[in-house]
């Protein structure tokens, strides 16, 4: 049976209990010839590119680092490579995280960054917005920088509208006007209405882009019970169970609309992914649609943080505060949405986006995350994620038990929701 994901991690927890009983703990088992790794799963040259800038500045004025790393993994690989290397004594000094976070934190596998940041000239540690540094604390210690913030967002191709005769107008935008466009659109197009980036009836937790606007959540705040079986949870896969086999206003199971190619009328995708815009047809962008709970916002998150088991996590802790500071936070946000309040402004943001213009990135971005969710994350979410993905194949046929089928996803998850 394949290892989860928090049990490989829990490995990298005695091994840093046994490295810090052994080396006296705290310091660097090194003061020079230091080689630092970080992990991250981006492939982009020009990010790529940036990250080693700064890295060469840093080591520039820090003669006992001879080097600093960006080891790029594939995404889909990501977690699965990265507790692989934890487990085997290979984890690197620093690493992005997404959902593997809770888990990286609740087994003491990160170093607290709060009092060293806070310590860093000119770091200005309360510019971080309180409402994105929620996934990557505990007990009000941060323990991972969350460096990129992205807003999920609707796009829109107004061509596809046009073609069909409809109109978009984003205030008042809901979900249920959404459905009755996007049939609207397949009818006369025979094109998708509207989709759900990457969820693919598989990555069921990128359907909190639209559950939330019903007022559901995956699990209560403290992630120990199950909230599938709630009214509003009913209700919203009730509206996407309509939208895909009555409305016909969302592609089903098997059929590939992408939005990129000009496929669907709107697409639920995060703000970053606007590089995909090729400029082939029209678009717009807007707030996701409101639902009956009201508006709502919803961001993708990843973190970066240092591994507790490094030799030279002293020396790492000090490249994450350079790498992050104001003037470098700077620079990323022209990739990544920053957490830093100072940074969080159309203008600054359009600066460096050629897609979208300084107000509607106020609108969609800056507008957005100070009250925005995350996704569902919990510990160990490679097992959650697949018992619940069982269950709710049952969801994707016209005859689905609606009730039935998300009661099966708590029975599913309860237990290891329990073990948290």
């Amino acid at each position: 049976m394949p290892t989860t994901a928090k049990k490989l991690v829990s490995a990298l927890a005695l091994g840093t209990l046994a490295t810090t009983a052994a080396c006296g703990g705290g310091t660097d088992a090194a003061t020079e010839d230091i080689e630092l790794r970080m992990s991250v799963w981006t492939s982009n040259e020009d990010q790529l590119a940036l990250f080693d800038s700064i890295a060469d500045a840093y080591i520039a004025d820090h003669p006992e680092i001879t080097s600093i790393t960006f080891e790029s993994l594939p995404f889909e690989e990501y977690n699965t490579t990265l507790t692989t290397q934890i487990a085997g004594g290979n984890a690197p000094d620093l690493a992005w995280m997404g959902d593997l976070s809770a888990d990286l934190i609740d087994s003491g596998a990160l170093v607290p960054l709060t009092d060293a940041l806070e310590g860093t000239e000119g770091w200005d540690y309360g510019d971080l917005l309180p409402s994105v540094t929620g996934e990557f604390s505990r007990d009000g210690e941060l323990y991972a920088y969350p460096f990129s913030n992205s807003p999920f967002a609707l796009y829109v191709n107004t061509d596809l509208l046009a073609e069909a005769g409809q109109t978009f107008d984003p205030a008042g935008l809901t979900w249920d006007k959404v459905s009755e466009i996007g049939a609207a659109v397949h009818d006369a197009t025979g094109k998708g209405g509207f989709v759900v980036n990457d969820f693919n009836y598989s990555s069921w937790n990128t359907l909190a882009t639209v559950w939330t606007g019903f007022g559901a959540s995956a699990w209560n705040e403290d992630g120990t019970e199950c909230g599938f079986t709630s009214p509003e949870m009913t209700e919203a896969f009730t509206f996407l169970h309509k939208a895909i086999y009555t409305d016909e206003s969302m592609p089903g199971p098997g059929t590939t609309a992408d939005f990129f190619a000009g496929d669907a009328a709107f697409a639920v995708a995060q703000v970053s992914r606007a590089g995909n815009l090729d400029g082939s047809f029209a678009y717009d962008i807007a707030p996701l649609p409101a639902g009956p709970a009201g508006d709502y916002s919803v961001i993708g998150q990843a973190g970066m943080g240092v591994l507790a088991s490094s030799p030279n996590a002293e020396a790492a802790t000090g490249f994450l505060a350079f790498l992050t500071n104001p003037e470098n936070a700077a620079q990323l946000a022209q990739y990544f949405p920053p957490p830093r309040q100072s940074l969080l402004t159309g203008e600054a943001l359009a600066a460096n986006n050629e897609k979208f213009t300084a107000e509607q990135l106020q609108t969609v971005v800056v507008d957005q995350i100070a009250d925005a969710v995350t996704l569902p994350n919990h510990t160990n979410p490679a097992e959650i994620a697949q018992k619940a993905k069982t269950e709710l194949d049952a969801m994707w046929a016209p005859d689905a038990d609606i009730p039935g089928v998300l009661a099966s996803v708590c029975s599913a998850i309860d237990p290891l929701l329990v073990a948290k």
